[in-house]
């Protein structure tokens, strides 16, 4: 998957990945840190962070302990999904909008009592 919209999504479509970025929106935290309330493996949450970093979402410095690098939240990434689920916000209100008024109208009406 190389589109970067699908890579965000695919990573929002994990509970454990949605945990991992709502306490990173608190701070930088190490594996170890992401992993302890989890109660999942540091190999496990460094494979959710990988799909995190892959989609934008995270960044990690660079010290030379991988575990001990912390990720950190990239909050400017959210604004492209955002913005997409926004725009079909507005053309679903839209639509949700046309078809309240039609079936107001008589020949919705009619069709309805016959």
């Amino acid at each position: 998957m190389t589109d970067p919209l699908s890579m965000k999504f695919a990573a929002l479509a994990d509970p454990t990945r949605r945990a991992m970025l709502a306490r990173l929106a608190l701070g930088e935290l190490t594996l170890a840190d992401l992993a302890r309330p989890l109660q999942m493996t540091v190999p496990a949450v460094a494979k959710h962070l990988a799909v995190l970093e892959r989609a934008g979402f995270v960044t990690r410095s660079q010290p030379i302990k991988s575990i001990a690098r912390p990720a950190k939240l990239q909050a400017s990434e959210f604004a492209e999904v955002t913005d997409w689920i926004e725009k079909c916000r507005v053309h679903w209100e839209g639509s949700f909008d046309r078809l309240a008024a039609y079936l107001e109208t008589p020949e919705a009406q009619a069709s309805k009592d016959a």
